[in-house]
């Protein structure tokens, strides 16, 4: 599969503000622009010769500095419009010496890898052409300049690319959201752009630009928990997948009517029953009706979404949800809307119209931007939610959409004799947050999860506007292996994504299953909201519960912080590099609590590390409670953030401090 380069140096680049031949009276002055029929707009807000309407939907929360908009443009006349084309989302300066941009690459290749680019050095492109937003690079960017700075992310599920180039005071920010937009509106045809967030803040400390976010998006970004508006809490989930003792490739495609009861009374018994009971993929038949073999390829066998009825004959899925609710767990079950196999079957069986699939070299996509196709997606999956009991909706995307927009371009060229390149992406964008606000609609009337799971292949959607929607509950399908790699995603995600999860255990292959309860160095390595664990519960005879029910109290003692202030306190390094400490921090400014987490990684021959603490207040006292019970002491504010040194005896340890005011 070929990607396009992700993080490019352009050692030349320069971009000017365009002339706005098309400026008037109904410029908004917001720091937008697009080409109309070779002219160029900026800030403009109207009708345009009686066709192209534009409009923009805007909203802003002064506590934080924070604004944002989408702009939406209309064909409102009765014949087909101009030449729509150049849409920037987001095309403006800002002035401040010494420019900077720091930020983290995306999931797949990069691992949320970060980055930190003196601008005027360099100019910096990031792009992403295949429908995946966040999947190789991120729209997420913090622009440092001057004494201050402005965090910048882009909400756009689909194609995006932004350019950032400095001469001097002047940096110029360049972003486009829908790539290749270059076509004709027909009447009463609606787009929009992506959607763009901004904050500014007043230091160069990136702690402060990193808190400042967090706290804007746990009151503003994040989405509720339940139809009465209450917030989400952190929350735990289990797989009952790994205790069936039938083989399972992947998902939950071993899971029946007979093996569930096993485990939840196991779990039950030993006081380790969840929030959430995951129902990952291969729940359902083929588009034939087949079952997906426990050992088979449940990626081929999508599309139905269709209880299999030879695994959960009756009403025995329901019933097996109805166990758990009783216990007071909730249940989640795996979708993947945007991706269709066998296609015939579908429409035999099921009413799927043939030319709703689109075939491309890797796979079938459904056209979820026709509204027919739409409405046929939104009803086969709250008809499953609703006939199963089922609690919250998961979303996967295993595929790249841009080749089937494309096809999608090129029929309406061929039908209409006019451009038409992006349209049917933003068509398909648009059905795709459709669709999610037709499940959390129909949640929110049935006493459901008003908030989803987002997923693709990983952290593929976790753009801006999604996470308005959803929560990952994994936010990478590669954190399902080492501690070094959960540090290294941990560093960088957290900085902008503060609610979502990994895995709590270590191997070193994704799919890897492993009879040891994870140990002391691993559980405090996934300290995140979510906690997610798994395992053989009732068929492994060796498996301590003891210690999976320390390790999960741990989390429990600690997840009302996890929400809170980020630090990174240690100097940032890949997961190649095992050599060195890594030290993490939460606190919560209002209780003025918080916790330091130093881990000692495998082969660092440091026994000590050294850092200061930027939370604390220098006037106050502070007592340090050491959960091993090694190093406990009292100590001034202004001693911690001069200065506390960690000491581990060995490589490949850690430890979790609790750090308060003294009262």
């Amino acid at each position: 599969m070929k990607h396009t380069p992700i993080f490019h140096i352009i050692a030349s680049l320069c971009f000017f503000m365009g002339v706005c031949t098309g400026l008037d009276a109904a410029s908004n002055g917001l720091p937008y622009e697009f080409t109309y029929g070779g002219k160029v707009y900026r800030g403009y807000e109207g009708v345009i010769d009686g066709k192209l309407k534009v409009s923009v939907v805007r909203a802003s929360h002064a506590e934080f500095n924070q604004s944002e908009y989408t702009v939406w443009f209309e064909n409102v006349g009765e014949a087909p419009t101009k030449v729509l084309e150049n849409v920037y989302a987001l095309k403006t300066t800002f002035k401040g010496a010494s420019p900077v941009l720091r930020g983290c690459l995306g999931d797949h290749i990069n691992y949320y890898s970060q980055y930190c680019t003196d601008l005027l050095k360099e100019d910096v492109t990031f792009t992403s052409t295949e429908g995946r937003a966040t999947h190789i690079v991120f729209p997420y960017f913090d622009l440092v300049h001057g004494d201050a700075g402005t965090r910048i992310a882009l909400g756009w599920a689909g194609t995006w690319e932004a350019k950032f180039s400095s001469k001097g005071k002047v940096t110029t920010v360049c972003a486009q959201t829908n790539l290749g937009l270059k076509g004709v509106l027909m009447p009463g045809e609606k787009i929009r752009t992506g959607l763009v967030v901004m904050m500014d803040y007043a230091s160069r400390d990136e702690n402060v630009s990193v808190n400042k976010w967090r706290a804007w998006f746990m009151k503003y970004n994040l989405p509720k928990a339940n139809a009465q508006g209450e917030d989400i809490k952190p929350f735990c989930t289990t797989c009952f997948a790994g205790d069936t003792g039938l083989p399972n490739t992947d998902g939950s495609i071993s899971e029946t009517y007979y093996t569930w009861p096993r485990t939840l009374a196991f779990l039950e018994h030993e006081n380790y029953l969840p929030d959430f009971r995951w129902f990952d993929a291969g729940w359902y038949s083929d588009p034939a009706g087949n079952s997906v073999p426990f050992d088979g390829n449940w990626w081929a066998t999508t599309g139905s979404w269709e209880i299999d009825p030879a695994k959960w004959p009756g009403d025995t899925f329901r019933k097996s949800n109805e166990a758990c609710h009783a216990l007071g767990v909730k249940v989640l079950a795996w979708f993947e809307p945007e991706r269709v196999t066998d296609v015939e079957n579908l429409w035999k069986n099921y009413g799927y119209k043939p030319e709703w699939g689109i075939q491309t070299p890797h796979c079938i996509t459904s056209n979820i931007g026709d509204p027919e196709c739409l409405a046929w997606t939104l009803e086969r999956i709250t008809r499953m939610l609703g006939m199963h009991d089922v609690d919250l909706y998961s979303e996967d995307n295993k595929s790249d959409p841009a080749a089937a927009w494309q096809i999608l371009d090129a029929r309406d060229e061929e039908k209409y004799g006019l451009p038409r390149a992006g349209i049917n992406e933003n068509k398909c964008i648009q059905g795709h947050y459709a669709l999610w606000d037709g499940i959390i609609e129909f949640c929110r009337k049935n006493g459901k999860c008003t908030f989803l799971d987002s997923c693709a292949s990983g952290g593929g959607r976790n753009d801006i506007e999604s996470l308005r929607r959803s929560i990952p509950f994994m936010r990478s399908d590669f954190d399902r292996t080492t501690v070094p790699m959960r540090f290294q995603q941990s560093a960088g995600f957290n900085k902008w994504v503060p609610f979502h999860g990994s895995s709590t255990k270590e191997t070193q292959e994704q799919l890897e299953d492993t009879p040891f309860t994870p140990d002391l160095y691993v559980t405090r390595a996934s300290l995140l909201p979510v906690w997610n664990s798994g395992g053989e519960f009732s068929h492994n005879v060796n498996l301590n519960m003891d210690e999976y029910r320390r390790n999960r109290g741990i989390w429990k003692a600690n997840n009302h912080l996890l929400t809170k202030d980020f630090y990174e306190l240690s100097q940032w390094h890949g997961r190649e590099d095992t050599s060195l400490w890594t030290v993490f921090a939460y606190n919560d400014p209002e209780i003025e609590e918080g916790i330091l987490l130093g881990f000692r990684q495998e082969t660092c021959e440091q026994a000590s590390y050294t850092v200061k603490l930027p939370f604390v207040d220098p006037a106050k006292t502070y007592t340090v409670t050491d959960d091993d019970g090694i190093r406990n002491f009292t100590a001034t504010g202004k001693e911690l953030s001069e200065g506390v040194t960690m000491t581990l005896a060995e490589p490949r340890s850690s430890l979790l401090w609790h750090i308060k005011v003294a009262r």
